[in-house]
C-alpha cells in the first residue's frame, strides 16, 4: 500500500507539472556565468513560488544567444539590458517591459583607465586617450558599447576605431575590468554597477585601475516578458509576473543583481536606447 501511495503521488504530481508548459527565462551574460547561475537560479526558485507554475533559469553564453532564445520561444521572459531589450521586442511583437531596476532609470558607463596611463577622473573624457587602446564590453551591450560608442562620437566626432589605436570586444563587464587591470588594454568601458560590486568585493585593484569618467545617466536593464504568455500561461499571467517582479524585496535577491528594488517599466522609456542604435547602424 505505502508502494501503491507513494506512486499515486508521483503520477499526480507528474500531471500536475504536465498540465502547464515549464516558464523559462534568461539572461545576458554580463557578468562571469558561475556568478550569474547563482543569482538567477535564486529567481527561479522564487518566481516558481509566486507564479505558481515550473520556473527554469536557462544559461546563455552571448548576448544575441539571449535574444535569440526569446525569439524562438525557447523563453518567456528575459533580464535583458537597453539595446537587447529593444532588439527583442522588435523580433518578438507584442512583448512588453514590464520592470527594470530602480538605478535602470538612470544608468551609467564608466570609463577606466589603468595606471601606465597617467589619466585622472574628469569632468570628460581627455584628449589623451586617442591612439590609446581600448575595449568595449559585448559588442550589443548598452552600458559596454552602444553608450560609449555614441559618447566617443560625440566627444570626438571620430569611430572608436579611429579613434584608438586598438579596439576589443570583452565579452562582458568583468572582463572588461580584468583586461584594463592587467594593462592588456590601456581602457576601457564598464557597466557601473558592476564594477562599483566588484570593488566593493574586492574583486579590482583600484592601484592598477581606475575610473577617469562617467557617462551622463540613460535609461538600461529590464525585464522583457513575450507578447503571448497571458495565451499560454493564462489570463491574466503577464501582470502576476510584473507584480511578483515589483515585490522581489530579499535583500540577497536584489542585492545580487545589484539593484535596490524594481519599479515599473514600459517600451516607451527604451526609446533614446533605440533612438541611439539607429543612429550608430546597431539595429538590424
Amino acid at each position: 500500500m505505502r508502494w501503491f501511495a507513494a506512486s499515486f503521488a508521483a503520477l499526480a504530481l507528474f500531471a500536475q507539472g504536465a498540465a502547464a508548459d515549464t516558464f523559462r527565462f534568461t539572461a545576458i551574460p554580463d557578468e562571469d556565468q558561475s556568478r550569474l547561475v547563482e543569482r538567477f537560479s535564486q529567481v527561479a526558485d522564487y518566481l516558481e513560488q509566486r507564479l505558481g507554475v515550473e520556473v527554469e533559469y536557462v544559461p546563455v553564453k552571448s548576448y544575441g544567444a539571449a535574444v535569440s532564445a526569446f525569439r524562438n520561444d525557447q523563453v518567456q521572459l528575459a533580464w535583458f539590458g537597453g539595446l537587447s531589450g529593444v532588439q527583442a521586442r522588435r523580433l518578438v511583437p507584442g512583448s512588453q517591459a514590464l520592470a527594470q531596476g530602480a538605478e535602470d532609470a538612470a544608468f551609467k558607463t564608466y570609463f577606466i583607465a589603468h595606471d601606465s596611463t597617467g589619466l585622472e577622473p574628469g569632468e570628460t573624457l581627455p584628449d589623451a586617450v586617442e591612439d590609446m587602446s581600448f575595449t568595449f564590453g559585448s559588442r550589443t551591450s548598452t552600458s559596454g558599447r552602444l553608450m560609449p560608442d555614441y559618447y566617443l562620437h560625440q566627444r570626438f566626432d571620430e569611430a572608436p576605431d579611429e579613434l584608438f589605436s586598438r579596439v576589443g570586444f570583452s565579452g562582458d563587464h568583468t572582463r572588461t575590468i580584468a583586461l584594463v587591470e592587467a594593462g592588456t588594454y590601456q581602457l576601457g568601458a564598464v557597466n557601473y554597477a558592476v564594477w562599483e560590486a566588484a570593488v566593493e568585493d574586492g574583486r579590482v585593484d583600484t592601484d592598477q585601475v581606475q575610473v577617469i569618467w562617467s557617462t551622463p545617466t540613460y535609461p538600461d536593464y529590464q525585464w522583457t516578458l513575450r507578447g503571448d504568455a497571458d495565451e499560454r500561461y493564462g489570463d491574466g499571467f503577464s501582470d502576476r509576473v510584473r507584480q511578483a517582479l515589483l515585490e522581489m524585496d530579499d535583500p540577497a535577491l536584489l542585492d545580487s543583481f545589484p539593484r535596490s528594488a524594481f519599479i515599473p517599466a514600459d517600451n516607451a522609456m527604451y526609446t533614446p536606447i533605440e533612438d541611439v542604435a539607429e543612429e550608430l547602424g546597431l539595429l538590424r
